[in-house]
């Protein structure tokens, strides 16, 4: 049915509003349309094991539940959740039965995002320091609970570790050496090993809140405000985390980008305005962390019937790279 629904959507007919040309951008768990001023996200009726989106009835909670944890960094951009219908035409909002739910964002122009403006050079100290403050107020606002800091502790951090080194196995020799594999797995648990009580300080501190759980420059529009947007809805897992964990990953992606100097500035400036002083000691460990997610993300795509042949190519590369640089950061723990 999904594949009804992704040619359907293709079609400016399928829309109560003027599209103009529609475009279709993929990740590994959303079919995304850019739809004249708006965008609307399906998500892939996939099980990854760490999310799953197989029914219906899910892919609708888990629509809801990204509409409200993204309007708290993205107000006005994030407007409602719609139905996609079917009658003899599968439309949004259509008559008939629903078969599928979309997200429904206001579009914005991607060369907004910070990506790009990093690309162009466009992405300053300044703009460093906003996004470094509009983090740390989100943090110091974000919610926490005895449950939430449960998910900050070594028991749950060791777990996603041991699911990334389960996860990767079949990418070893494709996408990550078998030297660097075991280099980064001996290093990790080292770590915990020596920092059981300071994992523990973190919560006692309250350190480990409900994040955004996937800040990259990727996920940030820079346009008449900030938006960080795209936070991760589909596991508590890896929302509920260590602040720490959430700045290492922009920082990581700063870093992956070739622009240490604003990753370190990023840093500094967000322990300057949360206070958090003992957060650098962590943050190598979360940047492997991050570096190591993305390269298990990227290698995702190897397997994914949907991803052309030249894009996979150009995943296998990019999955290489993030590997790469996880095992460097293994170098400081």
């Amino acid at each position: 049915m999904q594949k009804q629904v992704v040619e359907a959507l293709m079609n400016p007919e399928a829309y109560d509003e003027e599209t103009g040309q529609i475009e279709l951008v993929q990740t590994h768990i959303s079919f995304v349309f850019l739809a004249g001023n708006f965008v609307y996200k399906v998500k892939k009726a996939v099980n990854l094991g760490f999310l799953d989106f197989t029914t219906l009835e899910k892919r609708r909670f888990f629509c809801e539940k990204e509409l409200e944890l993204n309007r708290r960094l993205c107000g006005d951009m994030y407007l409602e959740v719609v139905p996609i219908n079917k009658s003899n035409v599968i439309k949004v909002k259509g008559g008939g039965e629903t078969v599928e739910y979309a997200v429904k964002m206001k579009r914005i122009p991607q060369e907004k995002m910070m990506s790009k403006l990093l690309e162009e050079n466009k992405v300053d100290s300044k703009l460093i320091d906003r996004i470094a403050k509009i983090i740390a107020e989100f943090h110091a606002k974000a919610e926490t609970s005895r449950r939430i800091r449960e998910f900050g502790s070594l028991v749950i951090v060791e777990t996603n570790w041991k699911e990334n080194f389960e996860q990767t196995r079949e990418f070893v020799g494709k996408t990550i050496g078998m030297k660097d594999f075991k280099l980064i797995r001996e290093r990790i648990n080292d770590f915990m090993k020596r920092n059981v009580a300071f994992f523990e300080k973190r919560g006692v501190d309250g350190r480990v809140r409900d994040c955004h759980g996937d800040i990259h420059s990727g996920n940030i529009f820079v346009a008449d405000q900030v938006y960080i947007f795209d936070a991760i809805e589909f596991n508590e897992r890896f929302r509920y985390s260590d602040v720490a964990s959430d700045v290492a990953f922009l920082a990581m992606d700063l870093d992956f980008k070739e622009r240490t100097d604003l990753s370190d500035f990023f840093v500094e400036r967000y322990v300057e305005y949360s206070g958090d002083q003992e957060l650098p000691k962590l943050l190598p460990f979360y940047k492997c962390y991050r570096a190591y997610v993305r390269g298990k993300v990227t290698s995702f795509k190897l397997k994914d019937p949907s991803v052309s042949n030249e894009e996979k190519r150009a995943a296998t590369k990019e999955a290489k790279a993030y590997f790469k640089l996880a095992s460097t950061y293994t170098n400081i723990l």
